[in-house]
């Protein structure tokens, strides 16, 4: 992926998350200088499987693992607890994390009364968020009155952002009927206590990203959840509070849009969703219990099971447009290996008319009627498969259809959850 002409890598999801974006950035990582998480929160669960076992990630990048220097971008809103509970996860299970990590100094934090008022919300308006505190840290943001990893550098101004911050939190909390209220006291006493480690590793990270393309180095960009949650071209309002495609790339890390050479997007060879929302190609039981169970489709945050359907090449498309895709990484093709016959979704059908992109209203997304063609099964296990060439003809004949309908080249093929089942294509 890294090569004379590509030093500036994007890895974005290109369905509604839980692609396996984790999986394709550790072995990226491994060729990549600097990892950048550039947007998202702890709402994302990035899975990694090692020889050590099972990592997962909610805000740290995933080429920690690989031993990558890592940067939280000034896109990300960073919840500084569980931070560094991931942190010394990692530490204790044998990751050197020291000098490895470090934080934008303009990242928003994400505190307790953020987690209770996406609670209280969530409660009445059920959209299906984490009730991490993901989209209220965002508000925060976008209403100006956020706090930040930097203004921790000032203790006394800090104290009276967060006060003033708890106190209009608990008037929303009571009107949104809420019995819970956040201690301002305890909030001062959080940052008080976690300041003295958080900030050594505050940076300016757009300068440390641009510093390092200057010197030719490897930079990996990685997104978290997927680019139909983007909430400007998702599937409003049923959608994450960050820009999840690639554009948010650039902001949340700080540096320019022509500085990325390259967009790879990662899609499950089939198509998954949690929470509510739309999601065309949802296969009925028993067969969407079926896919679940095969590829264990349960949430890495929330431990939630996902919706299963059939590779929806309609969203795709959509998502190569959005992003301006240069590549695919399919995922999980092994998850099929047992189906004779496997549907793939080629258009939509709304009220007699056939559509080939998506609708922006998830009202009339909802009530599309998914075009399928349906390719033949292999029905042989793919997980010792190591090339593409030995790939059984009816997997090889799947993935040039998607490669087709999605319009643009697939680069990687995953047949398994360890990194040695991950098939480059060349």
């Amino acid at each position: 992926m890294f090569g004379p002409k590509t030093h500036c890598v994007v890895v974005v999801g290109a369905q509604w998350g839980d692609e396996g974006k984790g999986k394709i950035v550790d072995v990226l990582a491994e060729r990549a200088d600097l990892v950048v998480r550039y947007q998202g929160g702890a709402n994302a669960g990035h899975t990694v499987h090692t020889a050590a076992g099972e990592f997962v990630l909610h805000q740290i990048p995933s080429g920690i693992i690989q031993g990558a220097i890592c940067v939280v971008g000034n896109g990300v809103v960073l919840d500084p607890e569980t931070l560094f509970t991931e942190l010394d996860a990692l530490s204790e299970r044998g990751v050197r994390t020291e000098h490895k990590l470090y934080v934008s100094d303009r990242a928003h934090l994400t505190l307790p009364f953020h987690k209770l008022l996406d609670r209280a919300r969530e409660a009445r308006e059920k959209i299906g968020t984490t009730g991490r505190g993901i989209g209220p840290t965002y508000e925060d943001k976008y209403g100006r009155r956020g706090i930040r990893v930097g203004d921790l550098r000032n203790p006394g101004r800090a104290r009276e952002l967060v006060c003033a911050r708890v106190q209009a939190a608990n008037q929303f909390l009571e009107v949104l009927g809420s019995p819970e209220r956040a201690d301002a006291t305890e909030h001062v006493q959080l940052l008080e206590r976690l300041a003295p480690r958080l900030l050594p590793l505050a940076i300016d990270a757009g300068r440390v990203v641009w510093e390092a393309l200057q010197r030719g180095e490897s930079v990996l960009l990685e997104g978290a959840q997927g680019a139909l949650l983007d909430v400007d071209h998702g599937t409003y309002p049923y959608v994450t509070s960050s820009n999840t495609t690639a554009g948010g790339a650039a902001v949340g890390a700080g540096i320019g849009p022509t500085a990325i050479d390259a967009v790879l997007g990662v899609v499950k060879a089939y198509t998954t969703r949690v929470g509510n929302g739309p999601l065309p190609t949802e296969a009925a039981p028993p067969l969407g219990e079926k896919i679940r169970e095969l590829g264990d489709e349960f949430g890495a945050t929330t431990g939630r099971p996902r919706r299963c359907g059939w590779f929806d090449a309609v969203v795709v498309r959509y998502a190569v447009r959005v992003n301006g895709l240069t590549g695919l990484a399919v995922t999980k093709l092994d998850v099929l290996d047992s189906f004779p016959e496997i549907p793939v979704c080629v258009g939509y059908r709304l009220d007699g008319e056939a559509l080939d992109s998506m609708p922006a209203e998830v009202e009339r997304l909802g009530r599309v009627e998914p075009v399928y063609e349906s390719l033949p099964g292999w029905q042989r296990s793919l997980s010792l498969v190591r090339r593409l060439a030995d790939l059984p003809p009816p997997a090889r004949a799947y993935l040039d259809r998607l490669q087709d309908l999605a319009h643009a080249p697939i680069q990687y093929v995953s047949v398994g959850t360890h990194r040695d089942q991950i098939i480059e294509v060349t």
